[in-house]
């Protein structure tokens, strides 16, 4: 068991308890069968649109869909409301004592910890072939199935999802005589517009997130995607990315931007550097910005952003995150990114997994998935959906058509926070003038003391 769900074991009682009924097959007329599902959702409290989206939407019309074929099915539903590691714990704590809901949500990076916990199993080796043969794969991008994918089995269906892009101010852009669209190819393409953007009198040219000031920021819109760039991933064949070529390329990149007067350090060591990014880019203070779409639905969305931009759509440009050099990302490709999101999974104990299977994909459907946004508009894991519900905003449609596809998730695995806080304290150093070789020698000798020793991690 892994050290973090080992503790959660022992930290809470179990409360939940699996569906009911006989039979794997879903029952037959006259024997009632009952199914749960649970998230961290409450109506009135914690992610109310799920919670309220799963009690007047998902249960009526699956046990009506049950009725027509002459089954007895009844579905509950566990709301919860919890802080996401009180959840975490609740869920661990049913699993290991063969308890919990039927269909579970989890957040996507904790489905290697559950499956090397042994608390979850491929959805095929729970439910059966037709786990494999469901229709919706077809619409879910390989990158994004990665999301509930461990060591090459799938776990989980993707819910919602989001991708990383290269934000920039077409005004400066102009301003500097730079192209519009703007669309790099290599990091040298990144670092020659911040020089062009400088010499023009752009306060902070480019943005990357660094340090340990802005979190998991750092490592999701800048480290990673870098080192994805640079043909990598933190974590691959079973061993961590260490004081690797890639790695000191990485950083060799934040030196430049940083060293170079083409970022601002300060920003990256204020505890609401992020936040003032965003009030910068929005006051055309910053040119380039490395953001997930969150940044344009939520940040400088024109009405109810926090750091609104009224002429958003004609000032805002985006464009894909280009490797180090044209093929020399991850998989080969000339452009990358990451992505974020939950899943559900499957109770390997459940009663009746196979009609847990017909829920689960029921709630993943294209019909299910649409009523789920309730007319906002939002990436999904589904092509199909997005097609429909995205038309309107191109940015977003940018991000389903041309970022998903190409996207990689952070790996599942419990001392995974540790290692990316390791690889924000290197670009922090980096930053504040250390060498690279010297934060590339720190980072190594933190990630081996988190992880085990040399032998788990390359370099």
């Amino acid at each position: 068991m892994r050290p973090a769900l080992a503790v959660a074991a022992v930290a809470l009682l179990t409360l939940g308890a699996c569906g009911t009924g006989s039979g794997d097959d879903g029952g037959s007329a006259g024997e009632g069968v009952t199914l749960t599902i649970t998230s961290n959702s409450i109506s009135g409290g914690k992610n109310a649109e799920t919670a309220d989206w799963t009690a007047e939407w998902v249960i009526p019309r699956f046990e009506a869909a049950q009725k027509a074929k002459g089954r007895d099915v009844r579905v509950v539903f566990q709301p919860s409301g919890v802080d996401d590691e009180q959840y975490k714990t609740k869920i661990a704590l049913d699993l290991k004592s063969r308890a919990g809901a039927d269909v579970i949500d989890l957040d996507g990076i904790w489905v290697g910890e559950f499956a090397q916990a042994g608390y979850i199993k491929p959805l095929a080796e729970v439910a059966g072939p037709e786990a494999d043969s469901w229709e919706g794969w077809s619409r879910i991008p390989q990158a994004v199935q990665g999301l509930g994918t461990f060591e090459g089995k799938r776990y989980g269906l993707p819910q919602g999802t989001d991708g990383r892009v290269l934000f920039y101010n077409k005004a400066l852009f102009r301003k500097a005589g730079l192209p519009d669209p703007w669309r790099p190819r290599s990091w040298q393409e990144i670092l020659d517009a911040g020089a062009a953007l400088k010499k023009a009198g752009v306060p902070v040219p480019i943005q990357i997130n660094a340090g340990t000031a802005m979190g998991e920021a750092t490592t999701m819109q800048g480290a990673l995607p870098l080192l994805a760039g640079a043909g990598a991933e933190i974590y691959a064949d079973g061993k961590w990315t260490g004081a690797s070529r890639a790695l000191k390329d990485v950083l060799g990149f934040y030196r430049r931007v940083y060293s170079g007067g083409l970022g601002d350090p300060r920003l990256q060591q204020e505890a609401r550097g992020r936040d003032k990014s965003f009030a910068q880019f929005a006051e055309g203070r910053i040119a380039i910005l490395a953001e997930g779409d969150y940044f344009w639905r939520s940040v400088i969305e024109p009405k109810a952003g926090v750091a609104p931009m009224k002429d958003r759509d004609s000032v805002v440009g985006y464009a894909l995150i280009p490797a180090q050099r044209p093929g020399a990302g991850i998989r080969g490709q000339d452009f990358v990114s990451m992505s974020g999101g939950a899943v559900r999974v499957l109770n390997p104990n459940a009663k009746n997994p196979k009609l847990a299977w017909e829920l689960l994909s029921f709630m993943h459907s294209a019909e299910a998935t649409t009523s789920q946004l309730a007319g906002a508009a939002r990436i999904t894991s589904r092509t199909d959906v997005n097609d429909a519900v995205l038309g309107a905003d191109p940015m977003l449609k940018f991000v389903s058509d041309e970022v998903l596809p190409l996207t990689a998730y952070r790996p599942p695995l419990a001392v995974y926070p540790q290692v990316s806080v390791a690889l924000q304290e290197a670009t922090a150093a980096v930053v504040s003038g250390t060498s690279v070789d010297e934060a590339a020698a720190a980072y190594q000798r933190k990630v081996e003391s988190l992880v085990g020793g040399p032998a788990d991690v390359a370099s």
